[in-house]
């Protein structure tokens, strides 16, 4: 959700701080991408926890526990604002962190639910992790927001590593989204929201399987909308004209980090510096 503030309570020069954007592995640099194509002069801090991933199997009390020492070490950057592109973050901690921190902190949840009411569906279908989908978050805004609508979910945890490994649009990942998919196929859903970072790289497997009569529904394009309103209401956008740079931390270097981001953000990383957050932040 996003927390809105006074200009009385900004610091001076905030307009030149960085946007930081966190997520428990590398899938976050799909929303990355996305604040890049439409918020291009703005900084980035990207800090992605591959030392701890996945976050989707672990309680709801360790996902929050992450998710602050996460966000904790962006603020020590002096970022500006905070996106957490992990949706297991948006769907199990958010409460923790709004009220944590004094700067704009913006979850997938809401950008998803402002994407679906965009299309004006009713039937909709919810894909992520296992831990997005048991909190039911996205169920029960939608509900709250949308009246009449109807929320179908699944969990496809295999999605994750069809996509780390490139595997996106075979016969293996085909053959996956059918098993997963069928189910919500045969309801007839009118929209699939993928509320996951790593769901973005099979979107053309799974549009093909679904028929061009669903709205495929991309989350992190509509937070690059979401954080650019927010930046805009605060009167802090970077406003220098310069294209922006970015910087990426991360608990551990994957192997294949390289090829596996580049998949991931579009264009080639040239690199990452590992810091370890668990002790100091």
């Amino acid at each position: 959700m996003g927390l809105m503030h006074s200009q009385k309570n900004m610091p001076r020069n905030i307009r030149n701080r960085p946007i930081g954007i966190f997520d428990s592995g590398i899938g976050g640099l799909t929303v990355v991408k996305q604040v890049l194509r439409n918020l291009p002069d703005e900084n980035i801090i990207y800090f992605g926890d591959t030392a701890r991933v996945p976050y989707g199997t672990k309680s709801r009390a360790t996902i929050t526990r992450f998710a602050i020492q996460d966000a904790d070490f962006l603020l020590k950057k002096g970022v500006k604002a905070i996106i957490a592109a992990c949706f297991t973050v948006s769907s199990n901690a958010m409460n923790a962190l709004v009220r944590r921190f004094d700067i704009p902190v913006l979850g997938m949840v809401e950008a998803g639910v402002d994407a679906v009411k965009k299309t004006g569906a009713k039937f909709i279908g919810i894909i992520g992790t296992s831990a997005t989908i048991e909190s039911k978050s996205y169920e029960k805004r939608l509900k709250e927001e949308i009246k009449g609508i109807k929320v179908i979910s699944k969990a496809c945890p295999l999605f994750v590593p069809l996509a780390e490994e490139g595997w996106v649009n075979n016969d293996i990942a085909k053959m996956t989204v059918e098993k997963y998919l069928l189910p919500l196929k045969k309801k007839r859903v009118d929209a699939l929201v993928l509320a996951c970072t790593h769901y973005p790289l099979l979107k053309k497997a799974i549009s093909e399987f679904m028929g061009k009569e669903v709205k495929i529904i991309l989350p992190g394009r509509e937070m690059s909308f979401l954080l650019k309103q927010e930046l805009a209401n605060l009167n802090i956008e970077n406003r220098t004209g310069s294209k922006g740079n970015m910087k990426i931390y991360l608990s551990d270097i994957p192997r294949n980090f390289g090829r596996i981001a580049k998949n991931f953000l579009g264009v080639p990383v040239l690199n990452a510096e590992k810091v370890e957050i668990e002790n100091k932040w």
